[in-house]
C-alpha cells in the first residue's frame, strides 16, 4: 500500500474525533432507529441525558434523527446516510441497529442503546477493552428472559405449554431462545416456539402461536409489543415481555432492565467520545438497575387474580 493511501486511511479513522474537537464546529450525533418497537423512550431519555450534560440541540450539537418505520431496508439506506454525512457518533436503538451501523462504517464511534451479547456478535472484544469502534450498553436479556418463565409458573403454576415467538430479524434470537429452553427444561415446560421475520408477519406468527392451545405467551422484547399485547388479550392469554414497555402498552407482566436509565447512561458514552475517548477504550457496561412492571388492569380483563406477595415485589402496578 502506498504512503499516501495509509495516510488516507488513517485520517479517515481520525475524522469523527478530529471533527468534534474543531473549535466552532457543532458536532452530529447519528440517533438510528428501526421503528419496532416503539423508540419514543429511547428519544426522549438519551436527548434528556445529553440536555444534563450541557448538550442542547441546534446550540451546541446536531441531532441527526434516523427512523426507518420497521423497514430493514430503509434501516440499512439510513446508517449509510448517517455515515456519509458524516455524523461524529452513531447511537444505536438495540440489536438489529447495532448490527445494521456496523455494517456502515468501520470508523464513526458507535454506541449501543443496548445491544444482547456484545461480545458473541461481534460488535466488541471485551466488556473491558471492546477494541474497535463500538461501545456502549448491554442489558442481560438472555438471563432475564429465564426469570419471566418463572414469573409464568408463579402466576399460572398448573402451566404447562407457553408460545414464543422469536424475531428472526435481530440475531440475538438465537441466545434468547437458547436461555429460554434450558428454563423450560428445569421447570418441566414445553415452548411452542415460532420465528417472525421483523415487525411485518408478526401478528399472523404471533396469532399461529397463541392458537396453538398454549396457556402462556412470551416473545423476544425487538418485537412490536402493542400488537402483541392486542393479539395476547384477543387469545385470552397473558403475555410476558423481558422488556417494561410492553407491560405498559398491555402485557401482563415485564421484568427487565430499566430502559430510561438504559438509555440515559448511553448519553455518557457520547460525551466522552465527543471529549476525545475512543470507544475501543470505554468499557460496555452492563445495567444494574432491573424492574417488574405488573399490569392489573389486564389481570383483570384475563380474569386473573394475583398474590399481594406479587403485587408487592412490584415497582410499577398499572391499573
Amino acid at each position: 500500500m502506498k504512503r499516501r493511501d495509509v495516510l488516507t486511511l488513517l485520517s479517515a479513522a481520525a475524522f469523527p474525533l478530529a471533527a468534534a474537537a474543531q473549535p466552532g464546529r457543532i458536532p452530529r450525533v447519528g440517533l438510528l432507529m428501526l421503528g419496532n418497537p416503539d423508540p419514543g423512550l429511547f428519544l426522549r431519555e438519551v436527548i434528556a441525558g445529553l440536555r444534563d450534560l450541557g448538550y442542547e440541540d441546534g446550540r451546541n450539537i446536531v441531532l441527526e434523527r434516523r427512523n426507518a418505520n420497521g423497514s430493514a431496508a430503509q434501516l440499512n439506506a439510513l446508517a449509510r446516510e448517517l455515515a456519509a454525512l458524516p455524523v461524529d457518533v452513531i447511537v444505536a436503538f438495540q440489536t438489529p441497529v447495532v448490527v445494521v451501523a456496523k455494517n456502515a462504517t468501520t470508523h464513526i464511534p458507535i454506541v449501543m442503546c443496548p445491544a444482547q451479547e456484545p461480545i458473541e456478535l461481534g460488535f466488541v472484544q471485551s466488556f473491558a477493552r471492546p477494541g474497535g469502534n463500538i461501545t456502549g450498553m448491554t442489558t442481560a436479556t438472555a438471563e432475564i428472559a429465564a426469570k419471566n418463565l418463572d414469573l409464568i409458573r408463579e402466576v399460572l403454576p398448573s402451566v404447562r405449554r407457553v408460545g414464543v415467538v422469536g424475531n428472526a430479524a435481530d440475531p440475538f434470537h438465537k441466545p434468547f431462545l437458547a436461555q429460554l429452553e434450558a428454563a423450560a427444561r428445569t421447570s418441566n415446560l414445553e415452548l411452542k416456539i415460532a420465528l417472525s421475520q421483523g415487525a411485518d408477519p408478526f401478528p399472523a406468527v404471533f396469532a399461529e402461536v397463541a392458537g396453538s392451545g398454549v396457556e402462556a405467551m412470551m416473545m423476544q422484547p425487538s418485537l412490536p409489543s402493542d400488537r402483541a399485547a392486542e393479539l395476547a388479550l384477543r387469545h385470552r392469554l397473558p403475555l410476558f415481555v423481558p422488556r417494561l414497555e410492553a407491560a405498559q402498552a398491555g402485557a401482563l407482566m415485564a421484568y427487565s432492565a430499566d430502559p430510561a436509565a438504559v438509555y440515559r447512561q448511553a448519553a455518557t458514552f457520547v460525551d466522552k467520545i465527543l471529549q476525545g475517548r475512543k470507544p475501543a477504550d470505554l468499557p460496555v457496561e452492563l445495567a444494574t438497575k432491573f424492574q417488574l412492571v405488573i399490569n392489573l388492569k389486564t389481570a383483570n380483563a384475563l380474569g386473573l387474580t394475583l398474590s399481594p406477595m406479587l403485587l408487592g415485589r412490584a415497582d410499577e402496578v398499572i391499573e
